[in-house]
Formats: C-alpha cells, sequence, structure tokens
C-alpha cells in the first residue's frame, strides 16, 4: 500500500532535488483480497470511469475508494486475484464501445485524478509521479493509450501539460502539448517496453522544467514551448485514445511534492 509515512518522507526530503524516488528495499505486498484501495493510498485521488452520461462521466470520490472494502468494479477498475495488481479497464471509443467521455474529451478513460493536493505549483522544487506497471492490451491507436500526465488546472486550461503514451509495439513517447497554440501535441519518444513487461516510469515538472524518465534511465527534458508553469495537477491510468480495448496493470503509483 502506498504508504502516508513514505509520502511525508518525500516532503520532508523535497529540498534534494537531484534524489530519485528511494526504492523500496522489500517489495511492496498487495492484497489479492482487496479492492485496489487497499493496496494504494488512494486517499490522494479520485476516479474517472467511462461510464454515465456523455459529457458527464462517473466519478467516484477517494473517500469512497480507499480501504480494503472499498469501491471496485470488475468491468473498469479492479484487484488482479492472482498478484494484487490494480487493472484499470477501457472498453474502447464511442462508436465501438458505447462509453462516454468528459466534456473536453473524444477519448474514453479509466484514469485516477489528483485531488489531495487538488494543484500545486510546478515551480515549486518537488513535483514527481512514478509508477510501476505493465500493459497487457494497448488500445490500437498509433501512439497508444495514456498511462500517466499532467494536466493544467482546471480553471486555467482543458488541455494537458503532458501526456506519457503506450502504444501497441512497446513504443514509449511524450506528447507535450503546444500551449497557447492547442493545436496539436509535440511527441518526443521515451523508449520501448514489450508488452506485458512490468517498467516503471517516473514524470516531474519542478523548478518550472518538464522531465521523464523510464526504468531508471537518465531523463529526458521536454520544452513547454509558451507555457509559463500554471498550476498542474497529475493523472495515471488507463485513458483510451483508439477503438479497441485496453488493460492496464499497476503494481505502485507514488506521489511526492515540496
Amino acid at each position: 500500500m502506498t504508504s502516508l509515512l513514505s509520502n511525508s518522507l518525500f516532503l520532508l526530503l523535497g529540498s534534494v532535488l537531484a534524489a530519485p524516488f528511494t526504492p523500496n528495499l522489500v517489495p511492496r505486498a498487495l492484497n489479492p483480497s482487496c479492492a485496489p484501495g487497499g493496496n494504494f493510498d488512494l486517499s490522494l485521488w479520485n476516479l474517472q470511469l467511462p461510464t454515465g452520461t456523455q459529457g458527464h462521466i462517473d466519478q467516484i470520490t477517494s473517500s469512497t475508494l480507499k480501504g480494503c472494502s472499498g469501491y471496485s468494479t470488475s468491468n473498469y477498475f479492479f484487484t488482479d486475484s492472482k498478484d494484487g495488481a490494480l487493472i484499470m479497464k477501457v472498453p474502447g471509443s464511442p462508436s465501438s464501445a458505447g462509453c462516454v467521455t468528459t466534456s473536453g474529451s473524444k477519448h474514453c478513460r479509466t484514469e485516477l485524478r489528483e485531488v489531495n493536493p487538488s494543484s500545486w505549483d510546478p515551480r515549486k522544487q518537488v513535483n514527481r509521479l512514478k509508477a510501476k506497471l505493465s500493459v497487457p492490451t494497448p488500445d490500437d491507436s498509433k501512439y497508444g493509450t495514456v498511462i500517466g500526465q499532467i494536466h493544467v488546472d482546471d480553471s486555467v486550461s482543458s488541455k494537458p501539460v503532458c501526456e506519457l503514451f503506450y502504444n501497441k509495439n512497446g513504443d514509449i513517447a511524450m506528447g507535450v502539448e503546444q500551449i497557447p497554440d492547442e493545436s496539436s501535441l509535440k511527441y518526443t519518444a521515451i523508449g520501448n517496453v514489450p508488452k506485458n513487461q512490468t517498467f516503471t516510469y517516473e514524470i516531474r515538472y519542478e523548478g518550472g522544467k518538464l522531465s521523464v524518465g523510464i526504468n531508471g534511465e537518465v531523463f529526458k527534458t521536454l520544452g513547454t514551448g509558451g507555457l509559463e508553469s500554471p498550476k498542474s495537477y497529475f493523472k495515471v491510468g488507463n485513458y483510451n485514445q483508439g477503438d479497441s480495448a485496453s488493460s492496464v496493470r499497476f503494481l505502485s503509483i507514488d506521489v511526492a511534492h515540496s
């Protein structure tokens, strides 16, 4: 389970800018009998689902998600009964599967949205999202499903800062929104990991700079154009970009701010 104590330690140590996330010396024990909230600290997140009515998706609050008996649904958001991994599924697109989207998107998602804090300052010393995961079923789009992103605060823009994509060939790319143009993403290749293989990624937006790395390798710093470090928040999960179904498995999700 993601530990509140662990998050507090990250805040205390946030002044050490170059320090990566401290690895777990003992693998995190996941309980296959618990809902996702029994294995992950979901007090930090709300859940967005591919259900509801068009433009008004179903959202599950952090208080409903938390704990071993918290919210789960076998269709979209549940615990793997074998190893306790968090599985997040999307059935496809509105045209192929009848799923619904937010008002600002054409794509369906099963995705966690950071709510504690609800937004943060990218100029601060530490703003980091790290996940350990595998992608058994990417969608059929060119760049694939989005497995993590930073979004501009809703009061500022409906656009993301960046989205981390994983496609059917195992290619991982970061798309950065070209704000204020907002007409396209600029894609940068980050690496390749075969389907079903476990890997880690870490996204940072701190000191006004955006960077990303996979499997503890050297981070790539990405330009953000005319974007002037607006308040932002993290999202993590399965944001499908195609017509086919997709599935993502998470073994850990950690966030740090200072």
